[in-house]
């Protein structure tokens, strides 16, 4: 055999192997499309229905903020920017709003507060039923919103409910809690604390397991107390969760439609409408129904929202750089 006969051998092999390479090749990308496709028929269900009840009400709401129309007939009016106009000169609309701040300000300070104290109380290694305790702080969060508030405007009665009755047993007066405009909101608050009371406890429970328990043992070996313990260590170990935790409640505030409005329905006389009940009232409520007004209402609502959300994300990248600092 001479050397071109065995050169002519090697070139005829690489080209079967780079002709059979090519042949395999395009079967890798079809079997790795073949998963693709079925990943995307599995999602498909719930794209569909987040697309047609999610996304579509969203860009419809911004259509309908700049059209007059009561919902039924099939003619919608052009206006432009009268409906929100029309919102910003209803005092009713800066009353909701002020409603919602003033709701939020009761709320969050005693929910990141409280929730803080009850959390370093089970956190305890030596609490005896820790289980237990947990769970029966969590069980009014897995309760239907709806549900609560039906059931404590029946325990609120003031003329038949159990708290009003065992007052008048003591000697004292009844307490109409829902229908006095000064209590009805900081009731309403009260109620709010306590259904999710749970949900920010086992955020303050996860922070707290984060703080390596022989910081506490050798503090107390120097002779740290209670307080000292408290305001060198754990505070400063949890400022990066206070601001997520907090961002976090905030915005879950905003979000109160089913227990506002089935202990109140926005009363007495609109002190406890909030933006989302006044949205409610325009679109299904009134006399003739106004979806331009309401979707507009529910425009100015949804930026408000989002402007909470950019602070959320500024609050996440605050805590982690906290932290980044710590460490």
């Amino acid at each position: 055999m001479t050397t071109r006969s065995i050169s002519l051998g090697k070139r005829r092999t690489h080209r079967s192997r780079a002709g059979a390479s090519t042949v395999d090749h395009p079967e890798l990308p079809r079997h790795g499309w073949q998963k693709t496709t079925w990943i995307w028929i599995f999602l498909l269900p719930t794209v569909v229905l987040y697309g047609l009840y999610t996304i579509y009400p969203i860009i419809a709401s911004y259509w309908y903020s700049l059209v007059e129309w009561n919902g039924f007939d099939a003619d919608q009016q052009f206006v432009g920017l009268s409906n929100y106009r029309a919102v910003f000169a209803d005092p009713l609309f800066w009353n909701s709003f002020k409603v919602t701040l003033l709701f939020m300000l009761l709320v969050v300070p005693a929910r990141v507060l409280l929730t803080l104290l009850m959390a370093m109380i089970l956190n305890s290694p030596k609490l005896p039923l820790i289980g237990v305790l947990r769970s029966a702080f969590f069980i009014p969060v897995v309760t239907t919103t709806a549900i609560i508030g039906v059931v404590m405007r029946f325990i609120l009665d003031p003329a038949s409910g159990p708290i009003n009755s065992a007052l008048l047993k003591l000697g004292g007066g009844g307490v109409d809690f829902l229908g006095d405009q000064h209590l009805a909101l900081p009731t309403a608050a009260v109620l709010y604390v306590w259904k999710f009371f749970g949900v920010t406890m086992i955020y303050w429970l996860a922070a707290l397991q984060t703080i390596p328990y022989e910081l506490y043992e050798a503090a107390r070996i120097d002779g740290a107390g209670t307080w000292k313990l408290f305001r060198h260590i754990t505070v400063p170990m949890l400022k990066p969760f206070l601001i997520i935790i907090t961002v976090l409640t905030i915005e879950e505030t905003f979000h109160n439609f089913d227990l506002m409005y089935t202990l109140t329905g926005g009363g007495p006389y609109f002190h406890t409408e909030i933006i989302e009940i006044y949205i409610y009232r325009w679109a299904f409520t009134a006399s003739i129904p106004q979806l331009g007004h309401a979707s507009a209402a529910a425009v100015v609502f949804g930026l408000l929202v989002a402007v909470v959300g950019a602070v959320q994300l500024w609050g996440v990248y605050a805590g982690r750089r906290l932290r980044g600092e710590q460490r």
